[in-house]
């Protein structure tokens, strides 16, 4: 069967990555939607909303990149079976500015000389390059190095990196000295003086730091946290209380007058990008534990969640014994929010949607929003 997305790696068999390359978006979209619902079925079916599509091509902002090859020719994408790189400088999910940064990045990697590592043989000094593109067409450029032998070359070679790339407005380095299937290590160090990427969304300019999560597709992210503001402004809410806050997304968005609103996040970068973004309404941004704060602080009207993948487990249980009226809970993973739905029987869904955040795979964002009985 032919791809339905233009995608020469693909008909080539060189990448296998986008599982649902074959079946038209529209059925994707509504193979998806059908999917989460018939796994989330403590939802009422009245109470979802039609899922929000994405464009099926050039959506993604961020490209993670295996070095492979070799110095002065390396390939940036994945490893295939035998852990040889395999090239994806024109992969179609990528975003149109953010395709052309790979290419000028791809030129940089090969004047600069490093030896991709070798997994099978554990060695070599370059392992990723990791690329952030804003709608404003900035970029965050990070080099993931086995040891830090090569910063001074990379410190010496930032100007030149400049003139390849004129729209980078932050260049790292991360240092992941060990030998496992992770992307980055512990320690970060910067080339420039900015330290944060610009990154509008609707109308308000969040920072991302260089640890910071947000959402590989941006115009996804914007209608989520429209979504959010259209759900919560219908609620008589006085306090907001945003776990997991990361760089603030939700918090800023649900922000309003007469509305105190509090972000909690464990990571102090995140809080310290979070506190950069100017609105016209201010929020608090806390750094620690989010069960803590919750335990500990006394109950918000509205409790945002947004965890990992592996839901807010715990967390749950201290939320269905709080006494939030409301909880907005982004997911990324229906079978953890089925378990978490379960753990909050006092907490009832009234509204659902989902966030088609990953075109091309089974993957998605649904948001829900639960009253107490």
């Amino acid at each position: 069967m032919t791809a339905t997305l233009d995608c020469a790696y693909w008909e080539a068999g060189r990448c296998r990555s986008c599982t649902l390359i074959e079946t038209p978006y529209a059925r994707q979209l509504a193979d998806k939607d059908a999917a989460t619902r018939a796994l989330l079925p403590m939802i009422p079916h009245a109470v979802w909303e039609a899922p929000q599509q994405s464009r099926p091509d050039h959506f993604r902002n961020k490209a993670k990149l295996v070095v492979g090859g070799r110095p002065g020719s390396v390939t940036v994408g994945i490893l295939d079976g035998r852990r040889e790189g395999v090239d994806l400088r024109d992969c179609p999910l990528h975003e149109e500015g953010l395709h052309d940064a790979i290419h000028r990045t791809a030129d940089i990697l090969d004047e600069l000389r490093l030896i991709p590592y070798d997994i099978p043989a554990r060695r070599g000094e370059l392992k990723y390059v990791l690329l952030t593109h804003s709608p404003t067409g900035e970029l965050m450029l990070r080099f993931v190095l086995r040891t830090g032998h090569h910063l001074e070359r990379l410190q010496t070679s930032l100007p030149e990196i400049v003139r390849t790339l004129p729209e980078v407005r932050v260049v790292s380095v991360n240092l992941h000295p060990e030998h496992k299937a992770v992307l980055e290590g512990d320690e970060e160090v910067l080339l420039t003086e900015q330290d944060t990427l610009p990154m509008t969304v609707n109308d308000i300019t969040l920072h991302l730091g260089v640890r910071s999560f947000f959402q590989t597709n941006t115009a996804v992210a914007a209608a989520l946290y429209r979504t959010a503001q259209e759900w919560t402004d219908q609620l008589d809410l006085s306090t907001v209380a945003d776990l997991f806050c990361g760089v603030g997304g939700f918090a800023h968005h649900l922000a309003g007058p007469g509305r105190e609103v509090t972000g909690v996040e464990i990571s102090t970068e995140a809080i310290d990008a979070a506190r950069r973004t100017v609105t016209p309404h201010e929020v608090r941004f806390v750094a620690g534990d989010a069960t803590a704060y919750l335990i500990g602080s006394g109950t918000a009207d509205l409790v945002v969640v947004n965890p990992p993948r592996r839901g807010i487990t715990t967390l749950a249980a201290d939320l269905d014994a709080s006494a939030a009226r409301y909880v907005l809970y982004s997911s990324c993973n229906a079978r953890s929010l089925a378990t978490d739905l379960a753990a909050m029987p006092s907490l009832r869904p009234v509204r659902a949607r989902l966030f088609d955040m990953f075109p091309q795979t089974g993957h998605s964002e649904i948001l829900t929003l639960l009253e107490r009985d």
